[in-house]
């Protein structure tokens, strides 16, 4: 019955947050707000909206374990699993633009203050509004660099999520499906992975670094292998940077603000640096040009499996 209302719950998740994307990416531009900031923010949160649910929702029931194993552990995942399975599929080309560059260098300004706040022992509500503030600085560059693009004549990504002929009813029916999808989708699975958790004696923690983070990682994974599929590298290498960052920023830094989350001797003796060593794998990819070959995807998957079976044991 617990594994079902996990199963149930990740599909909730799924399909609750995409539809929330959907219809609040389509609001915002019917309310004039540019398609920039909606992509820049609509999106980047609509997208993360899973886990910041799991993540609070988790707190809410007394075991913000859950929450902090979900961030770091998604974050082991992204780099691990999200690029090393699509590996396996077919070799992602990376190209090693400016932009990945600079967003790469980011996600590890964003990892070494996580990683300093977490040696705190907590995450306050001071370090949540810490995390917060870097991540709006981060937006308002990011911002500032699409902008100066757009003037420099590059043309306007399009928004993902927007139908200019979708009709009212259908935004808020959107909206209305996220709005109440995500938190049941969030109550099921947080319950049924603490079920678990106490009938297998896995800590919280635990449980959430494996179960809860690889299930609230699998729509960057759909999306890693569709970019895969379309030989798009830059589109996988971004998505799993851009996912990294909100992670560590905007999931925490919130959830921090509904209560303070207790950080574990073990995951700063382990988890976090194992987190900190799967980011620092990108650097081939993102400096050298390297390509993602089935040999590395072979390994990265490699290492996760050896990862998830140590912090289970």
């Amino acid at each position: 019955m617990d594994w079902l209302l996990v199963a149930a719950g990740l599909v909730l998740l799924v399909f609750a947050g995409d539809a929330l994307v959907k219809g609040a990416v389509n609001l915002a531009l019917r309310l004039g707000i540019p398609a920039l900031i909606v992509s820049l923010t609509v999106v980047a949160f609509g997208t993360s909206a899973p886990e910041l649910l799991v993540s609070i929702d988790a707190i809410l029931k007394g075991t913000p374990g859950i929450a902090l194993g979900n961030v770091v552990g998604s974050n082991v995942a992204n780099v691990l699993l999200v690029l090393g399975v699509p590996a396996l599929i077919t070799t992602l080309h990376a190209s090693g633009g400016s932009d990945t560059r600079s967003s790469f260098l980011q996600m590890m300004a964003a990892t070494a203050l996580f990683m300093a706040l977490a040696f705190t022992g907590v995450f306050s509500w001071w370090a949540g509004l810490l995390l917060l503030a870097a991540l709006a600085a981060m937006l308002l560059y990011a911002a500032r660099v699409a902008h100066s693009h757009r003037n420099g004549g590059t043309k306007e990504e399009e928004v993902e999520g927007a139908d200019p002929k979708m009709h009212g009813w259908k935004v808020a029916a959107y909206l209305l499906a996220g709005i109440v999808g995500l938190p049941v989708g969030a109550d099921l699975l947080v319950t049924g992975a603490v079920s678990i958790a106490e009938t297998f004696g896995i800590s919280d923690t635990a449980i959430g670094l494996t179960l809860v983070a690889i299930g609230t990682s699998l729509p960057e994974l759909a999306t890693t292998v569709m970019a895969a599929i379309r030989r798009e590298a830059d589109v996988a290498m971004g998505n799993v940077i851009g996912s990294n960052m909100f992670n560590l920023l905007g999931i925490i830094g919130v959830a921090s603000l509904v209560g303070p989350i207790p950080v574990a001797s073990d995951v700063m003796g382990f988890d976090l640096w194992v987190m900190l060593a799967a980011s620092l794998l990108l650097v081939p990819f993102v400096y050298m040009g390297r390509d993602v070959t089935r040999g590395w995807g072979v390994a990265l998957t490699a290492l996760y499996v050896g990862y998830g079976v140590t912090v289970l044991a």
